[in-house]
């Protein structure tokens, strides 16, 4: 026997004794069909199987952290960057965003603006077979840099039956500079610009609310448990959003402001300021259900159920 091929015959051995370990190991993990992958320029793609459902954006270029695309179970954005008439006035509609118009009277609203919501780190990237989730760090800073609000976001997106899928939004935030007041306003926290072909004016669409209000006229600032957002994406296929404010959240049910020109928000201190005294927390949930067609009121109210039984994770 030649040294090379005693050699090939230890390491087959080798290779013999190891692989069944190895085939073990890897039979004892279930495979991470639901991923959040780094991407490139600061971004987060989520993905079921290898085809993205949404994707999020933190460079600190931009104002503030958002969501874009949202895919929705026709394949197709269920959401948009600006207002598709006023694309320049309302360039703060970034599909899917977290801000607030007066937080101890600084504007996190508008672009372009002086103060910002600077992504610090991510803490945490989790995959898995049913869900992925993202956790990040963030500071809500004034014009001078100075830090007004310490935030931690969890974002989780939980695929379902038929292409439809779960967004969790969890908030956290916290007081850095004494006493903050989320002042009076319909403009923040969580808010969403559904793609023009869904929208009321433009495409057709249908707002709805879960106390049987339809379109901007009975919708708008009105309080509700959730609003949904529903029209085409194709010529004959729609899909739509829905936007759900949880039980615990301490101005249940909100109320929320709507457009037929096609976006949503829920108005967090619509009905008058909300302190948060230093060294305190405010803990907010809320979900957004991409769903197929426009569903009853009933499986929308099934989904919630479901959504209000959700725990906070955040710490």
């Amino acid at each position: 026997m030649t040294f090379r091929t005693h050699v090939a015959v230890v390491l087959g051995g080798l290779l013999t004794m190891i692989a069944p370990d190895v085939a073990r190991s890897g039979e004892d993990k279930p495979f991470a069909t639901v991923q959040a992958a780094p991407m490139p320029d600061q971004q987060v793609s989520f993905q079921l199987d290898g085809a993205e459902l949404a994707r999020y954006h933190y460079a600190t270029r931009y104002e503030r952290p958002f969501l874009f695309p949202l895919v929705g179970p026709a394949g197709r954005v269920v959401t948009r960057m600006g207002h598709p008439h006023d694309p320049m006035g309302h360039s703060h509609h970034n599909s899917v965003w977290i801000s607030h118009q007066n937080v101890s009277g600084v504007n996190f609203w508008e672009d372009p603006g002086k103060a910002k919501i600077v992504q610090v780190k991510i803490e945490e990237l989790t995959d898995g077979p049913s869900e992925a989730s993202l956790r990040t760090l963030n500071a809500w800073l004034d014009a001078d840099g100075k830090a007004i609000l310490n935030e931690r976001r969890l974002l989780t997106v939980r695929p379902m039956a038929g292409g439809e899928w779960m967004l969790l939004v969890e908030l956290l935030i916290t007081p850095m500079a004494g006493d903050v007041t989320f002042g009076k306003t319909s403009f923040g926290l969580l808010a969403v610009r559904v793609a023009k072909t869904m929208s009321v004016a433009d495409g057709g669409g249908t707002i709805r609310n879960s106390e049987g209000g339809v379109n901007e006229k009975e919708v708008f600032w009105k309080p509700a448990r959730w609003v949904d957002y529903a029209g085409r994406v194709t010529a004959d296929r729609r899909n739509g959003i829905t936007l759900m404010d949880h039980p615990s959240n301490p101005n249940h049910p909100s109320v929320y402001h709507v457009r037929d020109d096609g976006w949503m928000g829920a108005s967090f201190s619509f009905s008058g300021p909300y302190k948060l005294a230093a060294g305190e927390q405010l803990r907010l949930l809320y979900a957004l259900y991409i769903h197929d067609d426009v569903p009853p009121p009933e499986q929308i109210d099934r989904q919630f159920a479901a959504f209000a039984r959700q725990k906070h994770a955040l710490q």
